[in-house]
Order: structure tokens, then sequence, then C-alpha cells
């Protein structure tokens, strides 16, 4: 009998384009019904899959940091996910409930 080998599913494999992040984060934000921890968690799974470090320089903040605040366990002030935002190329925006 042959055994079954699982991995762990990490979301931030699969994805590649900025579209991808972007219909990730929507989705994310659709879902998160006001859990900031999750949305920072979200826009961590982002940062690992565009590259952590690189994010982190181009948001002026550590590495290290940058994992403590988007990790889910915290919840990062907004100008820290404003940077990660701009960081990551995308952009928020405003809509009314449909």
């Amino acid at each position: 009998m042959n055994k079954t080998v699982t991995t762990r599913y990490d979301v931030a494999e699969h994805l590649r384009t900025p579209e991808e992040m972007a219909a990730y984060l929507e989705a994310c934000l659709a879902e998160a019904n006001g859990d900031a921890a999750f949305i920072a968690k979200a826009l961590g799974d982002i940062a690992r899959a565009k590259g952590m470090a690189r994010v982190a320089r181009d948001a002026g903040l550590s590495r290290e940091s940058l994992y403590k605040a988007l990790s889910g366990e915290r919840t990062p002030n907004f100008a820290t996910i404003l940077k990660v935002v701009r960081a990551l190329g995308l952009e928020l925006h405003a809509a009314t409930p449909r």
C-alpha cells in the first residue's frame, strides 16, 4: 500500500501576477468581516509571493518587522499597511456596499 504524502498549502506559491495578487486581496477584504489581522495576513501572503526582502526594502521597513506585522498574529498600524500596499504595487479603493 502506498502512503499518501501531503504538504501544507501555501497560497503565496500561487500568486504569480499582479492581477492574481489584487484579486486575492480583494477576496480577503470581502471575507475579512472586520478582522484587520486577517487582512494583514493576506498582505503577508502577497509579500511572500513577491519577495519579503524586496517588499520590506520598498516599504522602508526591516524584513523582520515586516514578517511580524504581517503574521496575522497582530494588527499593524494603518501607516504600515499603506506602505506595504504601495510596495506591493497595489492600490486601496473605496466603494459603497452593493
